[in-house]
């Protein structure tokens, strides 16, 4: 099981070339990918994706790449020679227009010429980009998984504690199950005899109020889905595979049993259990939304 939240960082260094990538990611419902990428990656951003979506199902990743040329340099000379000639026969022209002037034109001089040199970006292998992006990406991601990981074991051994909480407070509610009829006949009884003062109380009526209560309010049914939801949710735990959203899913039907006992319930111990329950409800639901 993994958290959605890490970091992953890993560097190719090729054909004097240097690349870098960095993720970062956090809590998202979806994968959410965000580049922040030099422009001349930006055809390359499929390379990034594709590769993500491969090992991260969930979270929102930022990317980050840093890329250069180590040793020589990425950017080269270039002569533009028809300027270059064109600057030549203009000296020409002026050493024959003014032959009282002394002719200093050389290969310096036509160097500094406005535009004669020029200095330009390679152009890029792009498959070997290409390349090397996927490998620096997927390298990062490994990372990034190791770290996600590790917290995701953390949380799962949180996330176990607090269902074994859950289990607790429902085996408390099974015991305290049978004493709302119980009460309820007693306190029936009770105000029935206050009510009437002394008149004698037909015990088949009173048999059958309870009866209709009892049935009402039964929660066997609640605490046995329960049951089956805490078996289901260790069993998703124990999976290697994403379990964020199963266990979101789960989570919703522990609370709506825990509600429908609740509002079952006119027995003050158990309703101060169940809402116990569902505090501790509550706080799984706020630590699988980390989970991918």
């Amino acid at each position: 099981m993994k958290s959605m939240t890490g970091y992953g960082k890993a560097t190719i260094l090729r054909d004097n070339r240097e690349l870098t990538v960095e993720l970062k990611s956090v809590n998202h419902r979806f994968l959410d990918i965000s580049t922040k990428i030099p422009r001349a990656f930006i055809e390359f951003e499929d390379v990034i994706r594709n590769t993500l979506s491969e090992s991260v199902s969930r979270g929102h990743v930022d990317v980050f790449i840093n890329y250069r040329l180590v040793g020589d340099t990425d950017r080269e000379v270039s002569v533009d020679t028809a300027l270059a000639s064109s600057y030549i026969d203009a000296a020409k022209q002026l050493q024959q227009d003014f032959p009282d002037l002394h002719y200093d034109f050389n290969i310096t001089a036509l160097m500094r010429s406005g535009d004669v040199l020029a200095i330009v970006q390679k152009d890029e292998d792009a498959d070997t980009i290409r390349i090397m992006l996927g490998e620096a990406v997927a390298a990062a991601a490994e990372k990034l998984n190791e770290m996600r990981l590790r917290e995701g074991e953390a949380l799962k051994s949180d996330l176990s504690g607090k269902i074994d909480n859950v289990q607790a407070l429902l085996d408390r509610v099974e015991e305290y199950a049978p004493q709302v009829a119980t009460q309820y006949r007693d306190k029936l009884r009770q105000r029935i005899t206050e009510a009437l003062a002394g008149i004698q109380i037909d015990e088949a009526k009173l048999a059958n109020e309870v009866c209709f209560f009892v049935d009402k309010s039964c929660i066997d049914e609640e605490i046995t889905r329960l049951r089956g939801h805490i078996s289901h949710a260790r069993e998703i735990m124990a999976l290697s595979e994403p379990a964020g959203r199963k266990l979101d899913f789960l989570v919703q039907e522990f609370n709506r049993e825990a509600n429908t006992i609740c509002s079952k319930s006119n027995f003050a111990e158990l309703t101060g259990v169940v809402l116990e329950m569902k505090n501790e409800i509550e706080k799984i639901r706020e630590q699988v939304q980390n989970i991918e």
